[in-house]
């Protein structure tokens, strides 16, 4: 393999070297069958046993109870912001078919951009009205602002803010921690939590009590084209049913218990990125699981924002986020002074270390430390600031 670069892009991400080799192999030769993986039948025994492990690897390292199924299917973190909106929606029209839809409630947190966007899709799609539990930029929101609705159909945080570099902690005195304590108790709780960039980095808090977690891929999983799914089974209901008492009709493909009946091989589903994520997750497994994942993820995280802490006390760099609300996934911050990012941005492309380009709406600089870039990749970035710091102080 040629020298690579160091990819701390935000998506899709860098993927372990060792991975990307043995899926060469699988694309020529899947598993010793003379077929290659992208060619197979979805329907094959080794195919469908491949699935199966697949399911395994995510159940056994993340601790998923025997009550939650666990799902495959397309359409990205994105998709499932209309997907859990109608599947939702079709349960609490089961459980209260006499609501009218301005007495139905779907409780979004809004953190940043992507609590934004999925709050915006459920306003589209309708049959609801959504209440804003609690709003803030570049932080948590404190504890005692979350104002949830009694009986949502629906209660929704994205536990990790791509875009914005904002995460709650999974620490429970943590202030920017997500309020559990403030959900109604000894009940099943609509709770639905997006973890497109911080799946398998580090260990769920109250995987349980969720009603649905969902997460594109594409972060510390594998490529694009893959979204894993956690439901708990009495969200697997009769989206037909629910229809006939008035709730919006969910395609087939989107309703979660489609999915669940077929071992999700409705249809075709993505059978390359399914077989690397595979790959990453025996790796991961092989290493130590998400307890591996989440110590190294802590210490990545602590040399950048460290680093980013002296380029601000010398009017360096600027963090963007509140300190205890920062993401260990994507640190974002501000290169001050005139020309001052493009010239860090060039000084580190010529250093190999590529993709440190904020969000194009939000600009500055942007470092996702996903689960494939290394410690040793870690400290070449610390340096470079560090040494940007040195040279730019006056």
């Amino acid at each position: 393999m040629t020298e690579r670069a160091i990819n701390f892009g935000a998506g899709p991400s860098a993927l372990p070297d060792s991975v990307l080799e043995e899926a060469a192999r699988g694309l020529v030769n899947f598993q010793g069958t003379g077929i290659g993986i992208a060619e197979i039948s979805h329907r094959s025994k080794e195919f469908t046993a491949f699935v199966s492990n697949l399911e395994s690897l995510i159940r056994t390292q993340l601790d998923v109870p025997p009550t939650h199924k666990i799902l495959f299917t397309q359409g990205g973190g994105t998709g499932q912001f209309s997907a859990v909106v109608l599947n939702m929606l079709a349960r609490h029209r089961l459980l209260h078919p006499n609501l009218t839809d301005e007495e139905r409630f779907m409780d979004y947190v809004v953190t940043g951009s992507w609590s934004k966007k999925a709050a915006a899709e459920a306003r589209r799609l309708g049959g609801g009205k959504v209440n804003i539990v609690a709003e803030s930029s570049h932080s948590i929101p404190s504890h005692d602002s979350f104002k949830f609705s009694s009986d949502p159909a629906l209660i929704y945080y994205c536990e990790n803010e791509t875009v914005d570099g904002v995460q709650f902690s999974h620490e429970p005195s943590s202030p920017a921690s997500f309020p559990f304590h403030l959900l109604p108790q000894n009940t099943l709780l609509p709770l639905v939590a997006d973890y497109s960039s911080s799946f398998m980095s580090r260990k769920i808090p109250r995987l349980a009590d969720h009603a649905i977690i969902f997460a594109g891929a594409q972060k510390n999983i594998g490529p694009s084209g893959l979204t894993i799914i956690i439901v708990r089974e009495d969200c697997l209901v009769d989206v037909d049913a629910a229809a006939k008492l008035g709730a919006v009709p969910v395609p087939i493909t989107m309703a979660y218990k489609t999915l669940a009946d077929s071992s999700s091989l409705y249809n075709t589903p993505s059978t390359l990125p399914m077989y690397m994520a595979g790959l990453v997750l025996e790796r991961s497994q092989e290493l130590g699981g998400v307890q591996y994942f989440e110590e190294l993820n802590k210490r990545k995280a602590d040399k950048v924002y460290s680093v980013l802490k002296e380029g601000e006390a010398k009017g360096i760099f600027h963090g963007k986020v509140k300190e205890g609300s920062g993401s260990w996934m994507n640190i974002t911050f501000g290169v001050l002074g005139e020309g001052a990012e493009a010239k860090f941005l060039a000084g580190a492309e010529s250093r190999g270390m590529k993709a440190l380009k904020g969000h194009r709406s939000v600009g500055g600089i942007r470092v996702s430390l996903y689960n494939a870039i290394t410690e040793e990749q870690t400290d070449q970035l610390v340096a470079y600031m560090r040494e940007f710091i040195t040279e730019n102080a006056s």
